[in-house]
């Protein structure tokens, strides 16, 4: 009977986690992945079903309906914007990844010696990269869809716009959906890369983050920053010179801001780990604030993951704002202090939908804060257990936790405050600057820097929500570590 019996009872028991197709899914972080993947899919779908909409009602105008002009700047925006949203989820999941690797390093380091190659496992992770980017475009493609045909419907019904006949859904959809797929795949690849310098030894350790010294010896990725860096900025200021005399000098300063800019995420290891140091003595000098400002220099590639995400948002989100404030500085100074009344609020209008839009971005980049504060903290059992048994108190955990989220996302929105402030007003001033403007018709007009003062308090009240929602579940994982259960991990 047992003969018998046994082989049912092998059959029927559960397949360990590793075991199981997908389990991996489960691990953290790769839910706030396809959420990233989702959030841009979406945007991308409504977008472009809000460009054809528009486009479609314009068509059907016998005023405009031939203007080929603002076809061309809807297309021209929708790009841009779509494109700046998934850029953005590129560098959180690229960043999620490897924090993901750090994190598995032991694992893999176990698989090494017992003969898989590194790239074999590199290879795994971007296979898990793609299922995710899948699974995230798919459902962000279907919300995108059904959150279009509902505001189409309310635009109908409670806006009185008439009905075009605009089909929803479109082949063309898909696009974003496939580009999302597609770029979460180069990301976790990307991310992945420090799989490469994992060796065998290390399956005696754990997750192994690399320290702020190994980060100054990289000369050579820390020259490339440094000198995107200045030859973005040298282009900027070319940029600012020559659109005091036509307005293609927005061309040079575009590309002098995406090389500066580029520059600083490749140096970000260099750049934040001091800002957050800065930023960490406004706290005091308790053990506990010491203790959360050093993590970040001791381990600059994870607090520069957390950071540059939340810049890249602050950035875009201050850069419109204080373009088109600028724009009206310069306009009001060769006009000769005079603005008009409905331009100014045409401004103002499109001022908020543009923000409104790029703030998608920013709320990606502030999921990716919430998902490697968390991941951050579950890979730190062992020193968090640690602290305890030194006899640190539970509350004195969870306030280290809260200062080090209150560090991170500080110093990225006065980083991002700063860049944005500086690419908003060299882009209205390389367009504008050559621009004569009824009644004064004054020409070249040099202006300083216009800040919107409200959208800066809005960022700022939005960083301190950021701030204690990032913080929420990273404070309750550590403050539940107990300390014979990290030390054993």
């Amino acid at each position: 009977m047992t003969a018998v019996t046994a082989p049912e009872r092998v059959e029927r028991m559960p397949q360990p986690p590793a075991a199981r197709p997908l389990a991996w899914l489960r691990e953290r972080g790769m839910g706030a992945s396809i959420l990233v993947a989702a959030i841009s899919s979406a945007f991308g779908a409504l977008l472009l079903t809000a460009t054809g909409y528009l486009a479609a009602i314009m068509a059907a105008d016998p005023y405009i309906g031939d203007s080929e002009t603002l076809a061309a700047v809807l297309v021209i925006m929708t790009v841009i914007l779509v494109g700046v949203a998934m850029y953005v989820a590129a560098i959180v999941t690229a960043n999620t990844f490897s924090t993901i690797v750090a994190g598995r390093t032991r694992r893999i380091a176990l698989m090494r010696l017992i003969g898989a190659s590194a790239y074999s496992q590199r290879n795994e992770i971007a296979r898990q990269g793609l299922i995710v980017g899948v699974i995230g475009a798919v459902v962000g493609l279907l919300a995108g869809v059904l959150a279009a045909a509902g505001g189409i419907a309310l635009a109908e019904s409670l806006l009185g716009v008439p009905d075009v006949g605009y089909p929803v859904v479109q082949a063309v959809l898909a696009i974003p959906a496939i580009i999302v797929a597609l770029t979460t795949w180069a990301a976790a690849w990307v991310g992945s890369r420090r799989v490469l310098t994992v060796t065998p030894l290390q399956a005696l350790g754990g997750s192994v983050e690399a320290s702020h010294d190994s980060y100054t010896r990289r000369k050579g990725r820390n020259g490339a920053a440094i000198g995107l860096f200045a030859s973005g900025a040298a282009l900027l200021a070319a940029g600012i010179a020559l659109g005091l005399f036509s307005p293609l000098g927005v061309v040079i300063a575009f590309f002098g801001g995406l090389l500066s800019f580029t520059g600083l995420v490749l140096g970000s290891t260099m750049v934040m780990p001091p800002v957050l140091r800065l930023v960490g003595r406004l706290f005091g000098d308790s053990a506990t604030s010491r203790l959360a400002a050093e993590n970040a220099l001791r381990y600059p590639e994870r607090s520069s993951r957390m950071a540059i995400g939340v810049v890249i948002g602050v950035t875009l989100v201050t850069m419109f704002a204080v373009a088109l404030e600028t724009v009206k500085a310069v306009v009001a100074a060769s006009g000769g202090g005079e603005i008009d009344r409905d331009f100014e609020a045409l401004l103002d209008m499109f001022a908020g939908i543009m923000m409104g839009l790029v703030a998608v971005s920013a709320v990606i980049a502030a999921v990716g804060l919430v998902n490697l504060l968390t991941i951050g903290v579950v890979q730190r059992r062992r020193e968090l257990g640690l602290l305890r048994s030194l006899g640190v108190a539970t509350s004195q955990v969870r306030r280290m936790v809260m200062l080090e989220a209150a560090h991170i996302t500080i110093a990225a929105v006065v980083t991002g405050l700063v860049l944005g402030t500086v690419y908003g007003w060299a882009g209205a001033q390389s367009v504008l600057g050559s621009v004569a403007v009824p009644p004064a018709w004054q020409s070249p007009t040099f202006v300083a820097p216009a800040v919107p003062w409200l959208p800066i308090a809005l960022i700022v009240v939005a960083t301190a929500v950021l701030t204690l929602v990032a913080a929420v579940v990273p404070t309750r994982l550590a403050t539940r570590v107990a300390p014979i259960e990290a030390l054993a991990d």
